[in-house]
């Protein structure tokens, strides 16, 4: 069975899509939670709970945050904590509306 040149050139490229994707979620899951206590998270007035922050307004969350990297799960990258994972409804003063 002979395979075209075509074919394993579009075959090549999913597989190496697919394990760039996997490895980039894998780092995400394995990375460390951003601690309150963190000078970076200070500096920003971070908080696991945006409910716990007198300066959040209502609806504001890491999870609706533009900076935000985790889509839906509970808990994710941020753009500004860059190798540590925020809580999704976490809030910083750096929080910033998602586009649309």
């Amino acid at each position: 069975m002979s395979i075209s040149r075509r074919t394993f050139i579009f075959q090549s490229a999913a597989i190496g899509s697919s394990v760039a994707f996997l490895s980039i979620t894998n780092t995400q899951a394995a990375a460390p939670m951003v601690s309150e206590a963190d000078p970076q998270a200070k500096a920003v007035n971070y908080v696991a709970d945006a409910k716990k922050s007198p300066k959040a307004k209502p609806g504001q969350a890491c999870a609706n945050c533009a900076l935000y990297q985790g889509g839906s799960a509970s808990a994710g990258g941020c753009a500004i904590f860059a190798g540590k994972q925020v809580a999704s409804a976490g809030w910083c003063s750096a929080w910033a509306k998602k586009p649309g």
